[in-house]
C-alpha cells in the first residue's frame, strides 16, 4: 500500500497487527503500532490495543501485556481482557487468568465461555479444587458449557458430530474406524494431552473421552467416505484444543491426507505431520 501511495487506515492496521500476532512477529508488531501513530496520525482504538495484548500474550510476555492494559487511555473492554485470558491459557498462568476473568465477568456476567476457559486453565495447572469451584459456580448460575461440535461435508450433505456422539446412521462404522485410528496413533507415538480434561474420572476414562472428541469422529467419517489423498475439511464451533491439534498432525502424516480445520479463531492446514500455524496459535 505504501509503495502504491495508498494511505493505510485504522482497519488496515488491525489486519497488519493481527497478522503479526499469528506469525509471532512481536518486534515488527510493536514497530507498526508506533508507526501507525507517528507516521499516519492514527489514534489507536481499543481494537488496536486488543491486537497488541494478543501479540504480547502469545509471545509469553504476559506482564508487559498487563502493563499495557493499565496504560490504555480508554476503558479496556471484553476484547482486551478476552485476549489476555486466552493467552493465560496458552502459558498456563492461573493467577493472571483469574484476574482477567474477573474483569471479563464484570463486563459480561453471563458469559459461560469465560467460566469454561478459566476451568480449562485451572485444569491445565492441576488446580482441581478451583476447577470444581468454577463448575459449582456455573451450576448455581445455571450456566451451561456450549457443546463442541464439528461439521464435515460428504456428497453435498453436512454431517455434524458432538463428543461421544452415537446418533449418526453410520455410528458403528465410525467407531470401528476410530478404534483403528486409536491404535495407529498410539503405534506412531501419539500421546493424548489430558491437561485440559477436568473430568473427575480416572486416566483411562479421560483418554477415552479425548479419543471420542467431535473432530476425531469427523475425521473418521471423512476417512471412511473420501478416497485416498482427498482433503478432509472440518468446521468447528469452538477453538481447537491442544490435544486434537497434536493428533491432527499425526493423522495427516499417517493417512497421507491434508486436513483443513476452521475453528472459531483461524484456519489450520495439516499436512505431512505439520500445521500451517507452526504450532503458534
Amino acid at each position: 500500500m505504501l509503495r502504491a501511495s495508498v494511505a493505510p487506515d485504522e482497519v488496515t492496521y488491525i489486519g497488519v497487527l493481527c497478522a503479526c500476532t499469528h506469525a509471532g512477529m512481536v518486534d515488527e508488531g510493536r514497530d507498526f503500532f508506533v508507526k501507525m501513530i507517528t507516521d499516519h496520525n492514527i489514534e489507536p482504538n481499543v481494537s488496536h490495543y486488543g491486537c497488541m495484548i494478543d501479540l504480547l500474550g502469545r509471545a509469553g510476555q504476559l506482564r508487559e501485556a498487563q502493563e499495557m492494559i493499565s496504560n490504555i487511555p480508554m476503558k479496556a473492554n471484553s476484547i482486551v481482557w478476552g485476549a489476555l485470558l486466552g493467552e493465560c491459557r496458552v502459558h498456563k498462568d492461573a493467577d493472571l487468568a483469574k484476574m482477567a476473568a474477573k474483569r471479563l465477568l464484570e463486563l459480561e456476567p453471563e458469559s459461560g465461555a469465560v467460566y469454561v476457559l478459566l476451568s480449562n486453565i485451572y485444569a491445565a495447572c492441576n488446580r482441581l479444587h478451583d476447577v470444581r469451584s468454577i463448575q459449582k459456580m456455573m451450576m448455581n448460575k445455571g450456566i451451561k458449557k456450549t457443546p463442541g461440535c464439528s461439521l464435515t461435508e460428504v456428497s453435498g450433505a453436512i454431517h455434524e458430530f458432538v463428543a461421544g456422539d452415537r446418533g449418526h446412521s453410520c455410528s458403528d462404522e465410525i467407531y470401528s474406524k476410530l478404534d483403528e485410528m486409536t491404535q495407529d496413533l498410539k503405534f506412531a507415538g501419539y500421546v493424548p494431552d489430558m491437561s485440559e480434561v477436568f473430568l473427575d474420572v480416572g486416566e483411562e476414562e479421560k483418554e477415552s473421552a479425548l479419543y471420542q472428541h467431535s473432530e476425531k469422529l469427523a475425521i473418521a467419517f471423512g476417512l471412511i467416505n473420501y478416497g485416498p489423498g482427498t482433503t478432509i475439511r472440518i468446521v468447528k464451533n469452538l477453538r481447537m484444543c491442544v490435544d486434537y491439534h497434536q493428533a491432527a498432525k499425526f493423522m495427516s502424516r499417517l493417512y497421507e491426507r491434508e486436513v483443513i480445520v476452521r475453528d472459531r479463531t483461524r484456519f489450520h492446514h495439516f499436512r505431512h505431520g505439520t500445521c500451517s500455524c507452526k504450532d503458534y496459535w
